[in-house]
């Protein structure tokens, strides 16, 4: 942000004002064995100091945006009871008028996703275009691949019928068992997803997963089987029309028997497949953040499109509210 070319330290000419508040880190301190007052201390001294700030008066705080680091969901506990999670940051009024840009927004008006960081950070456009060239040209010997642990603990989560669709189709299905930490490498990670066709992407903790950016960097086409995982998030990042660049299968047919993960990705006709990787593989620029030490020149990357985003909305904001 420090280095983005529009700054302004005037804020009367700002079109909007970043606080610099780092919501996620915050939080991470207190999460655990601490009451929910000391949760939300440092939430409450923002916005009352922000509210007295000349800036804030002219429409509200609706200009003001921050980077939360967090899902949404992690900054809107409904009561104080300790037992509960997180903080009640996003139900503060002042909080509720500034918009946050967050891994995973949920259904709120004033949350906007975007995408999580890759392990591909190009400091050159050049950088970014051989990047795709290799994705195309890569050898791809498995039909599709899966990366993460059971949850046990969720009742809902679909995660072990997906392991034993996988383990039930080897020839298919290159799976990496997290449980192992081999996920913590790289290096294990992205031979996986260059090595497949389709990439397997259920609901970990939450919704989303690193892991579907992780696998478009890779040039492997996503499967969802909750639209909240991607459909419903990152309208600034990905296309509305979801069935261009990936594939959904329904849960509840999985858990049934009533559809197999094997069958229905060998349902996909080669052109289907071709399109859709080769829409992935457009998408890769602004799924990623470029090295914030130089900057891209024609690519617009994550940031750009957070920023622009960022910017249309509170120009409309503004609209509205005056």
């Amino acid at each position: 942000m420090k280095q983005y070319e529009c700054l302004t330290n005037d804020s009367s000419m700002a079109s909007a004002i970043f606080v610099p508040y780092y919501a996620g880190l915050d939080l991470r301190r207190y999460l655990w064995g601490y009451n929910t007052s000391m949760r939300d201390s440092s939430g409450l001294d923002l916005v009352k100091w922000l509210a007295g700030k000349p800036e804030w008066k002219g429409i509200m705080g609706k200009d003001h945006f921050l980077v939360s680091g967090r899902i949404a969901r992690d900054f809107r506990r409904k009561s104080n009871r300790k037992s509960d999670w997180g903080s009640n940051f996003r139900f503060l009024p002042e909080s509720e008028n500034m918009t946050m840009l967050t891994i995973e927004s949920g259904s709120w008006e004033n949350d906007v996703a975007v995408p999580y960081p890759t392990y591909f950070h190009p400091s050159t456009d050049n950088e970014v275009f051989q990047w795709q060239e290799l994705m195309r040209r890569q050898n791809r010997p498995y039909l599709f691949s899966f990366a993460g642990a059971p949850r046990f603990r969720q009742k809902w989560s679909i995660r072990s019928e997906i392991i034993s669709h996988c383990q039930a189709s080897k020839k298919l299905c290159n799976l990496l068992d997290c449980d192992s930490q081999k996920c913590d490498d790289p290096n294990n990670l992205m031979k996986l997803f260059q090595s497949s066709v389709f990439c397997l992407q259920p609901p970990g903790d939450s919704l989303t997963r690193r892991s579907t950016f992780d696998s478009i960097l890779a040039g492997c086409i996503p499967v969802f089987f909750h639209p909240g995982s991607a459909y419903s998030q990152y309208v600034w990042h990905l296309p509305q029309n979801y069935t261009k660049y990936s594939v959904f299968i329904s849960p509840k047919d999985l858990r049934l028997g009533e559809t197999s993960i094997s069958q229905t990705l060998l349902g996909v006709s080669k052109d289907e497949e071709l399109a859709m990787r080769e829409e992935v593989i457009r998408l890769i620029p602004s799924v990623i953040y470029a090295d914030p030490r130089s900057r891209l020149e024609t690519v617009e990357d994550a940031f750009d499109l957070a920023v622009k985003g960022i910017l249309k909305r509170i120009e409309t904001l503004r609209k509205v509210v005056s």
